[in-house]
């Protein structure tokens, strides 16, 4: 029970860390558009450019970023505050009281390293590793899956969606178990992509045939993708202009990232099918970060 509550308060961090990360980059977004709309209309204007400065501070005033932005940062600084006290209520810091005499179990420290090694897009270290380890078998699964990322990841650099549509359609069930509303994600990205180069009929075809399984959950998403139609032309100017910045792209690449790397490693432990006293290994370790995954 100690250790859902600890969960809970961990969960509770990482939620207004998102928030917060989401509304500064939504925030310092707006700002851009604005000063980059200013500065076209000074380019193109021969008056003076007092009027459209001090009409530039109106907007930004009405923007008002730093209190949109201490709102989400101080709901962030409380949940961190209690995180800390959370787990000393939890955990024993006598190193002492963890200490068990087992077996060391060589075949799963050498899963964790050879999962390291693909998870950082290194294929023929850990294939040279699990070679040495003579551990092959175990390693087949775990190495396609990583290796499924990297090719997902690698088409999204060209914003290629094709192949994460194809393994978010084939995992759906699994992502919905998880609560994860990433499949959706990857639709609102292809859609906006397509809406982009100035198709609105397909845009719209598009969002029939995808988006009506997500209705019961995420109408209000949905809706205000629906309102981007209005503005296909203009969508950079439009009052969905956030829709467009690449930190939308980051974002999905992260949760595609650690959704895949999770399904990878909740297979490979399965397999495994090592306990220690009723608890399963945790492979969690292993779990990919965004930046060594994509650079």
């Amino acid at each position: 029970m100690e250790l859902h509550s600890l969960k809970d308060s961990f969960d509770r961090v990482a939620k207004k860390r998102k928030v917060s990360y989401s509304k500064t980059h939504e925030v310092t977004d707006l700002i851009v558009q604005e000063i980059n709309k200013a500065i076209k209309v000074m380019q193109s204007s021969t008056l003076e450019y007092k009027s459209e400065l001090a009409e530039l501070k109106k907007k930004l005033q009405e923007v008002s970023p730093l209190n949109q932005l201490e709102g989400a940062q101080k709901e962030l600084n409380i949940a961190l505050i209690k995180y800390p006290k959370a787990l000393e209520k939890v955990f024993n810091r006598d190193i002492s009281k963890a200490y068990q005499n087992i077996e060391f179990d060589s075949a799963i420290v050498n899963q964790i390293i050879a999962s390291h090694f693909y998870r950082q897009g290194l294929f023929e270290v850990g294939d040279c590793f699990i070679a040495e380890a003579q551990d092959a078998e175990a390693a087949v699964a775990m190495r396609s899956l990583f290796q499924e990322l990297y090719q997902m990841l690698e088409a999204m650099k060209s914003q290629n969606l094709e192949p994460a549509l194809k393994w978010a359609a084939a995992n759906s069930n699994k992502l919905k178990e998880n609560g994860s509303d990433l499949q959706l994600r990857i639709h609102h990205l292809q859609f906006v992509k397509i809406l982009q180069k100035g198709s609105r009929d397909e845009a719209l075809k598009y969002a029939r045939t995808n988006f009506a399984s997500f209705a019961g959950n995420h109408m209000a998403e949905i809706q205000k993708l629906m309102g981007c139609l209005l503005y296909s032309d203009r969508l950079h100017e439009s009052p969905y202009a956030h829709l467009l910045s690449p930190t939308n792209w980051d974002t999905v690449t992260d949760e595609l990232t650690r959704a895949e790397a999770r399904m990878a490693i909740n297979e490979a432990v399965t397999r495994a099918g090592r306990v220690r006293q009723g608890v399963p290994i945790s492979f969690s370790i292993c779990l990919p970060r965004n930046q060594g995954a994509i650079n």
